[in-house]
C-alpha cells in the first residue's frame, strides 16, 4: 500500500467507481455548486526549501531530507490540511524527519536539538487535526520531527495482570496483530485506528470508537515511560494509586509539549465472543436524545451508542428517519449480553422508538467475529471508516465537509445544540450562500453526551480554507460561550489554543508553563501547543 502525502490513509483506498458516483449524487441532492476535480500537485512541483539545519554525523543516518518526507510530515489530516496540500500551499515544513530506532537514539536527538534550539514536533502517526503536528516555528532556527515508527513492538506481555509493555511507535493493526495471538485486545479503535500510534492516542488523550465505559485511553494506561530534555520519567506499575498527582496524567493530553513518549504498560482485555446489536428509529429529535440518555444512565454500558440526527442519518448511514436514529451494539468476552440489548430496546421503546430487532423474540446474538447485523448499523460501520477517504474526495471537488467535536452536560445540551447549529448555519450562509449541518452523539457518558456537528458546505476553489477558516471560528465560538469542552478527543494542536486558553483556569495554566520550563527549558518541544511558543 501507498500512503497519500496529500490526504487520508492508502493511495490505493481512494473514493472511485460506484462509491465517488453515489456520493457525489448524494450531495448534489442537497446542495449545488460545481464539483469538478481537482488533482493533487506533484511533490516536485511544490518547491519547498531547502533544510536549514544538518544533522550531527552521529544522528544522520537517522534523519532524512527528502521532499516527500517533508511534505508527507508538514501537515496533519484536518481538512483544512488537505485543503492546503491540494492546492500546494506548504509554507511549513520540517527541515529533516528523524526516525530513531530505540529510546538512546531519541534521547540523542532531543540533546542535539536542544543544545541547537532546533524546535522538535513528536508525530505519532500524523494523524492530527488541529495543527498538533504541523512546524508553525518560525522563531526556531529549524524544525526536527520525529516519527517514531521503527518502535513499533509489544516488548512483553503480564498474562497474569493482564497487560503488556508496549513501544509507543506502534500502528493500531500492528498492535492488535501482536496481541490477537494470546486472545488479548488494547480495544481501542479510534477512527484514525489504523493510521494512528500508540503514544499519539496517549499524547492526545484519544478517544476510542466504544460509546461508554473503557473509551478513552486514560483508563487503559498502568504506567509510562517518557523522554523529556531534563531526564527520564517512568511511573510504576500499579492498577491505582493515591500517592499524589498521578505523573501519568502529567503527560496524557501533553501533546508532545514536555516529552516524547517511547513505551508504555496498558491494561489488556480478552477479545470478545458474544455481541448484539440493533438500530433504533425515532418520529423526533428530542426524543431520540431522551432515549440515549436513559441508556447512558442505565449502567448497561452499550459498546456503541451513536445517535445520527435526520440529516446525519441520510448522508452517512443512507437511511431515511423522522428525527433519529440511534445505533446500539454490546459485547462480552464472559457472557451473552442479548439481555442488555433487550433492556436498551425497552428503554428506547419508552420513548417511542421502533427497534429493527423488534421482532417480538429475544434480540439477535451473534459471535464477535459475525459481521452481519440489521442494515443501519452496518451502513453505519462501513460509512464511519470510510468517512476520512469520502472527506478527501469532496475537497478535491471545493466542497467543505468537516465535523466539529465538544462534549456537554446533559442540562446544557438543547442549548449547545441549538447555538451551535444557529452558529454554524450563519458562518456557512456568510460564506457558502448554503450547506447543511448535522449532529451525531459519539459517546454518552451519565452526565451528557459528545456531540460531532458536521458542517457540508459547497466552497470556492482557491478559498476553501478561508470558508473553513470561518466556519471553525464560529462554531468553536458558540461551543465555549456555551459551557462545552473545545475538544473532547481530538486534542488542542494549535487549531484549537484560543478557545482553550480560555477553558482551562488561570491558576493551571501556570501551573503547566512553570512543569514545561522545568522539563523543556530550551522551548524545543512542539511550541505553540498548549501554551504560548517561548
Amino acid at each position: 500500500m501507498t500512503r497519500s502525502w496529500w490526504g487520508w490513509g492508502n493511495v490505493e483506498d481512494a473514493v472511485r467507481g460506484g462509491e465517488l458516483q453515489a456520493l457525489l449524487d448524494r450531495v448534489r441532492v442537497l446542495m449545488p455548486g460545481d464539483l469538478t476535480d481537482h488533482e493533487p500537485p506533484d511533490i516536485a512541483s511544490l518547491g519547498l526549501p531547502r533544510p536549514r539545519v544538518t544533522a550531527p554525523a552521529a544522528l544522520a543516518g537517522l534523519c532524512s531530507a527528502d521532499p516527500a518526507d517533508r511534505a508527507a510530515h508538514a501537515h496533519g489530516k484536518a481538512y483544512r490540511d488537505v485543503a492546503r496540500n491540494l492546492h500546494g500551499d506548504l509554507r511549513h515544513v520540517p527541515d529533516l524527519v528523524a526516525r530513531p530506532r530505540d529510546e538512546r537514539d531519541v534521547t540523542d536527538l532531543l540533546d542535539w536539538c536542544t543544545r541547537e534550539g532546533i524546535a522538535v514536533i513528536p508525530y505519532g502517526g500524523g494523524s492530527s487535526v488541529v495543527g498538533g503536528v504541523e512546524p508553525r516555528c518560525a522563531d526556531h532556527p529549524g524544525v526536527v520531527t520525529v516519527d517514531l515508527g521503527r518502535l513499533d513492538r509489544v516488548l512483553e506481555i503480564d498474562p497474569t495482570s493482564r497487560a503488556a509493555r508496549i513501544q509507543a511507535g506502534v500502528l493500531g493493526p500492528q498492535l492488535e496483530s501482536q496481541l490477537r495471538g494470546r486472545g488479548l485486545t488494547l480495544r481501542h479503535f479510534p477512527q484514525s485506528f489504523e493510521f494512528s500510534t500508540l503514544g499519539g492516542w496517549l499524547a492526545t488523550r484519544a478517544g476510542g470508537h466504544y460509546a461508554t465505559l473503557y473509551t478513552h485511553i486514560d483508563d487503559q494506561v498502568e504506567s509510562m515511560r517518557v523522554v523529556t530534555p531534563s531526564g527520564v520519567s517512568e511511573s510504576r506499575r500499579l492498577p491505582g494509586s493515591g500517592a499524589g498527582p498521578s505523573p501519568d496524567r502529567l503527560f496524557l493530553g501533553s501533546e508532545g509539549t514536555l516529552g516524547i513518549i517511547t513505551e508504555a504498560w496498558m491494561r489488556l482485555q480478552e477479545r470478545p465472543r458474544w455481541r448484539a446489536r440493533a438500530s433504533v428509529r425515532f418520529g423526533d429529535w428530542t426524543s431520540a436524545v431522551a432515549a440515549t440518555r436513559a441508556i447512558a444512565q442505565s449502567g448497561l454500558h452499550p459498546a456503541n451508542c451513536r445517535l445520527l440526527d435526520t440529516a446525519e442519518s441520510l448522508i452517512n448511514a443512507g437511511v431515511s428517519v423522522g428525527g433519529g436514529l440511534l445505533v446500539l451494539a454490546f459485547e462480552s468476552a464472559d457472557h451473552p449480553v442479548h439481555h442488555r440489548l433487550e433492556r436498551a430496546l425497552e428503554l428506547c421503546r419508552d420513548h417511542g422508538g421502533k427497534p429493527s430487532a423488534d421482532t417480538g423474540g429475544p434480540a439477535r446474538e451473534a459471535s464477535a467475529e459475525d459481521s452481519s447485523g440489521p442494515d443501519a448499523a452496518e451502513s453505519w460501520r462501513s460509512a464511519f471508516l470510510r468517512m476520512p477517504y469520502q472527506r478527501d474526495a469532496l475537497a478535491r471537488r471545493s466542497v467543505i465537509a468537516e465535523t466539529f467535536e465538544t462534549a456537554c452536560t446533559w442540562d446544557r445540551f438543547d442549548a449547545l445544540h441549538q447555538a451551535v447549529t444557529q452558529a454554524a448555519r450563519q458562518a456557512i450562509f456568510e460564506v457558502a450562500g448554503t450547506g447543511v449541518v448535522t449532529c451525531r452523539f459519539t459517546h454518552v457518558y451519565p452526565d451528557g453526551p459528545a456531540p460531532y456537528f458536521g458542517v457540508y458546505a459547497p466552497g470556492r476553489w482557491g478559498s476553501t480554507v478561508a470558508q473553513w477558516d470561518h466556519i471553525k471560528a464560529a462554531v468553536s465560538e458558540a461551543i465555549e460561550t456555551h459551557g462545552a469542552t473545545i475538544t473532547h478527543h481530538h486534542a488542542v494542536g494549535r487549531d484549537h489554543r484560543p478557545w482553550y486558553d480560555r477553558q482551562r483556569p488561570d491558576p493551571f495554566a501556570a501551573a503547566l508553563t512553570a512543569v514545561k520550563t522545568a522539563l523543556d527549558p530550551a522551548g524545543v518541544l512542539n511550541p505553540g501547543v498548549l501554551l504560548p511558543a517561548p
